[in-house]
């Protein structure tokens, strides 16, 4: 694989599905700025996840934005609100569940904008997936549309017509199962990744949150393990 020079910020969580992300950008020939952030999240071990991920698929800078979205709560990922456990896939589908987090990619983005911007980059990469997305309304692609279009009125870059920045959502209509496929052909260590909501102190997935049963379902379809599960 080539370099093509460009360089694209890249939203790292350190699951699996933004691991897919880097990879395929850096098979696109992108040079790699992964951006991380410390929110709040019940879930932090994710970092360490993301930190491993950004250095094995090759990043050539990771930050990690610290922001408290705590301060709002209003999600069972940044508030005293239990996470929930169990659900069949059905009812994921029905329903924003109590694990969205208000504005969240709204404000992931609005960082990776302006780090784009400062780079000199037209280019960013999000994870997001309209299927197995548990019913988040900022993982539509009207939404992404949407900000793509507010993002290029608001910069110094914009106006001026040195940038036409482009949201690239490589994941956007894929299943889990062919995120992961796609995932495995380039080559990504999801041994590596975090997806879980409610891990233990030492980031032993819980199996049982909306996260973990859409993962499992993912490497089930794709006739694998999934290599953070035990035994």
């Amino acid at each position: 694989m080539t370099s093509t020079g460009k360089k694209a910020v890249v939203l790292v969580s350190g699951g699996l599905d933004s691991a897919t992300v880097l990879a395929i950008a850096r098979s696109q020939g992108y040079l790699l700025y992964a951006l991380s952030f410390s929110y709040g999240q019940r879930h932090v071990w994710e970092l360490e996840a993301a930190a491993r991920v950004a250095a094995s698929i090759g990043a050539a800078e990771h930050k990690i934005a610290h922001i408290d979205l705590r301060i709002f709560g209003g999600s069972a990922l940044t508030d005293d609100i239990a996470v929930p456990k169990g659900r069949a896939m059905e009812e994921m589908g029905h329903g924003i569940p109590i694990t969205y987090v208000p504005a969240r990619n709204t404000i992931f983005l609005s960082f990776a904008l302006a780090w784009a911007e400062v780079l000199g980059s037209s280019d960013i990469f999000i994870g997001v997936n309209a299927l197995d997305y548990s019913g988040y309304p900022d993982c539509r692609p009207e939404f992404i549309e949407a900000f793509e279009t507010m993002a290029n009125l608001a910069t110094k870059a914009g106006v001026e017509g040195h940038q036409k920045l482009k949201i690239h959502t490589p994941l956007i209509a894929m299943s889990k199962a062919e995120i992961i496929a796609k995932g495995i052909e380039l080559g990504v260590d999801y041994g590596l990744t975090s997806s879980c909501y409610d891990p233990s102190a030492t980031g032993e997935p819980c199996g049982q949150c909306d996260s973990c049963l859409l993962r499992q379902k993912g490497f089930r379809e794709n006739g694998r393990e999934d290599p953070l599960r035990k035994g």
